[in-house]
């Protein structure tokens, strides 16, 4: 897939409440997504690791929601695919300007585009070669001028005692 930005759709900004922890629920209720969905950008953007409480409920501080904020606008918002939404993340927080961000983000659907021209290109090939077999099977095939006679097949002659002439041992 692509990690190009596609058509800008609009993304409400969430109010975040002046909270210190956030329970994975409230965060799934600001952002407007179900919890399943914020539990897979943890495994998918390093940038977003809620602590665990002793039970292991995941517990979201102030940061950690303004993170996943950005994952949604990126991802909803911009078009973004996860693996660019994560470069654009990792770009961002290291200072890069964003026009980077998006020049860097379209280099892998250049190499897609081409790499799909190819596949094209030589199916096109294999599809006109494929045509000409079958008009070759299709058209009818003139008999051979000179055939071939086929010779019934001899049997060997075996070498026995008896087809030389020579007499038996248990002749007396």
């Amino acid at each position: 897939m692509a990690s190009h930005p596609s058509p800008k759709r609009a993304v409400e900004n969430p109010t975040i409440p002046d909270r210190l922890y956030f329970k994975i629920g409230d965060v799934a209720r600001i952002l407007k997504v179900e919890p399943y969905v914020l539990r897979f950008w943890e495994s998918q953007f390093p940038q977003l690791k809620p602590n665990k409480s002793g039970t292991g409920q995941r517990l979201y501080r102030k940061r950690d929601v303004e993170i996943a904020v950005e994952i949604k606008r990126l991802v909803y918002g911009e078009g973004y695919t996860l693996s660019g939404a994560r470069q654009a993340l990792g770009q961002a927080k290291r200072g890069e300007p964003q026009a980077a961000v998006v020049a860097s983000s379209q280099a892998p659907s250049a190499k897609v585009a081409k790499k799909s021209e190819k596949v094209a290109d030589l199916i096109g090939r294999a599809r006109v070669e494929l045509r000409e077999i079958a008009g070759m099977l299709a058209s009818p095939v003139a008999a051979p001028t000179t055939q071939v006679q086929m010779q019934p097949l001899r049997r060997r002659a075996r070498s026995s005692s008896a087809e030389n002439g020579s007499r038996s041992l248990f002749d007396a």
